[in-house]
């Protein structure tokens, strides 16, 4: 292909034929190249993405998507960028996968390799149809090919010397503590994403999008990937050369679970744009068959619960164990001893407003009551306390665990826990809004 001539005035047709050239050197490359760990590498899955998406934004900004002419050919570039993306952060699954300190992820690992199997067969069979479709089109097929040696692995045998003493910039407590703290909480609000094991190809068409859809998956990613920013900036800094394992597994939960994420945002995201069975205007409708004939539907909806979305799930859970023993390690403790409420002692709203100011910061509190221990953290614990309070006509009472909500507990203590002495709910401190 002749090389383009700066600051020409070029035509439609003659953009197409420019943008189109990489991306079909990359189909060709699909159609040639034997799947093996050497050939289909992240930095193919990059050419491959940048490639389809440069030319969807061409055919976007002419008008394809309302052109009988280029419709398909645009909705074939649509395809490619979404599933070579998802092929991406598989890859990048296996690769860091080693430093991510996970154990027992042999059936992970290989419901991994299913998926990216599918998704690299899928982009296979779409190949040979963007080429044919480009020859429709009057576009040229380049003749010179990509070859292996074009797309190197990341990984090699060599690891650089871990030079920068890492008690040079320790991490800080309190970071730890708010990072395992919203995982803590990150992974209770989303609990099981929606998906409760694995689901038939019937439940699947019922389960999404009415409670599985790319806006609910994108917006957990979006959360999962500032606490992944906020780790790497305030506990391991620039280095990552801790000792404390946990913190490396914890770091390796948090990964794992945005990457599945971003895979399974890619392909909910084209399934429920590209390929559902909907009302279209005919047009639509014969593209959109056209699609589902080349990625099976049924399929790419299994791989996005049953693996994406399930394993997410799974690495939450097991995440959250993992936070919370960090979070008993980290935090400073300490006691207090306060009053008991009013008049009505720990009755239901005093018992939540505890209980909700230990589970704000997650940390372990307990409230001593003679020789017995309650968990702070508990409703039903705080007010099987309460009578024995009562019982023993005791006005105070003690507190002990995180000093964070020991701090917050005395002051709910100075205002009678949120109620006045009828039992009347009352306006809390500032410091307190997040009981609001």
């Amino acid at each position: 292909m002749e090389a383009p001539q700066a600051g020409k005035d070029f035509s439609f047709q003659e953009k197409v034929k420019i943008f189109s050239n990489d991306y079909l050197k990359c189909c060709n490359y699909l159609i040639s190249a034997a799947p093996s760990r050497y050939t289909y590498t992240k930095k193919f899955y990059t050419k491959l993405i940048a490639s389809s998406q440069l030319l969807e934004d061409l055919l976007d900004f002419h008008g394809a998507k309302n052109n009988r002419q280029w419709f398909y050919y645009r909705e074939l570039s649509a395809a490619v960028r979404h599933l070579s993306s998802a092929a991406y952060s598989q890859k990048h699954i296996f690769n860091r996968f080693p430093f991510y300190h996970i154990e027992n992820s042999a059936e992970f690992l290989e419901e991994g390799e299913k998926t990216h199997v599918f998704l690299l067969q899928t982009l296979q069979k779409l190949a040979p149809a963007i080429l044919d479709e480009a020859t429709r089109l009057d576009i040229p097929v380049p003749d010179e090919p990509f070859t292996v040696a074009d797309f190197p692995r990341v990984s090699t045998s060599q690891i650089l010397e871990a030079d920068i003493d890492s008690q040079e910039s320790s991490p800080n407590h309190q970071s730890i503590l708010k990072v395992a703290n919203e995982f803590i909480s990150i992974a209770k609000a989303v609990e099981n994403i929606g998906v409760r094991g694995r689901q038939e190809s019937a439940e699947l068409l019922s389960l999404v999008p009415t409670r599985v859809n790319e806006v609910k998956i994108r917006r957990i990613e979006m959360v999962i990937h500032n606490l992944q920013s906020s780790f790497d900036s305030y506990v391991v800094f620039g280095g990552y050369n801790q000792e404390d394992e946990d913190l490396k597994r914890l770091r390796g939960h948090i990964s794992v679970v945005l990457h599945l994420l971003e895979i399974s945002g890619r392909l909910l995201h084209f399934y429920e744009r590209h390929l559902r069975d909907l009302p279209f205007k005919n047009e639509y409708k014969k593209v959109r068959d056209k699609m589902a004939a080349l990625v099976n539907p049924d399929k790419l909806l299994d791989r996005t619960v049953n693996y994406g979305l399930l394993e997410a799930s799974r690495f939450l859970i097991k995440g959250k164990g993992l936070a919370d023993q960090i979070l008993n390690q980290y935090l400073e403790r300490d006691s207090i001893t306060v009053g008991v409420p009013q008049d009505l002692g720990f009755h239901a709203r005093p018992s939540l407003m505890v209980a909700k100011v230990v589970q704000h910061y997650g940390g372990k509190v307990e409230m001593l009551v003679g020789e017995d221990r309650f968990d702070a953290s508990s409703v039903l614990d705080l007010q099987w306390a309460g009578g024995k309070l009562k019982k023993e006509k005791l006005e105070q009472v003690v507190f002990t665990g995180d000093r964070r909500a020991l701090q917050d507990l005395k002051v709910l203590a100075s205002v009678n826990y949120g109620e006045d002495r009828m039992g009347k709910g009352i306006a809390l401190p500032k410091e307190l809004d997040y009981l609001r």
